[in-house]
């Protein structure tokens, strides 16, 4: 099975320090979704992961958090691509959880439930905590130099193998030809 995990904010779509509160604020990473159509279109299977403690902070809820997810998927299925799940840690950065990345259970859970070896998996974001969450799994570190990737790069101490790529759209060019 062909296989990626994308991280989401800074890498899908545009980050924000205030974080994404809103399906308004969801604003795409320009060439993410053609990137997304054309990973799937190759047959490739995409999964999200993403850290999301603005639950936990109460900057949003559940149905938001859905509510954003919903126009993500219908923002990539318009452009012709899918995504087929989404794996969220609603933890605050201080709570002592094994999903919240930079540790690796949401990485392995994804691995578990989709039952992929993760060694052949690309992990692609955008900051240091999702490629170390891709080296503590044992998956692909990918770095993408949109959102906070041009921060993670020049911060150095890339994990080994670490690939970078100016954005998503590179990446599935280079995957993907």
């Amino acid at each position: 099975m062909k296989f990626i995990i994308l991280d989401r904010d800074g890498t899908i779509n545009h980050d924000s320090d205030q974080y994404i509160k809103s399906p308004a604020e969801w604003k795409p990473v320009g060439g993410s979704m053609e990137a997304i159509a054309r990973l799937t279109q190759a047959g490739y299977r995409l999964v999200v992961a993403t850290n999301q403690s603005g639950i936990a902070r109460g900057l949003f809820d559940m149905a938001t958090l859905n509510a954003i997810h919903d126009a993500m998927h219908r923002a990539v299925a318009q452009a012709g691509g899918r995504i087929d799940a989404i794996f969220f840690c609603p933890h605050a950065a201080d709570s002592d959880c094994d999903c919240r990345k930079p540790r690796p259970g949401m990485l392995l859970e994804i691995a578990r439930r989709f039952n992929v070896p993760l060694e052949e998996v690309h992990m692609v974001g955008d900051a240091a905590r999702d490629l170390q969450a891709a080296v503590a799994a044992g998956a692909r570190p990918v770095l993408v130099l949109t959102g906070k990737g041009k921060k993670t790069q020049a911060a150095g101490n890339l994990p080994p193998g670490t690939h970078v790529f100016d954005d998503l759209a590179a990446f599935a060019e280079h995957v993907a030809p």
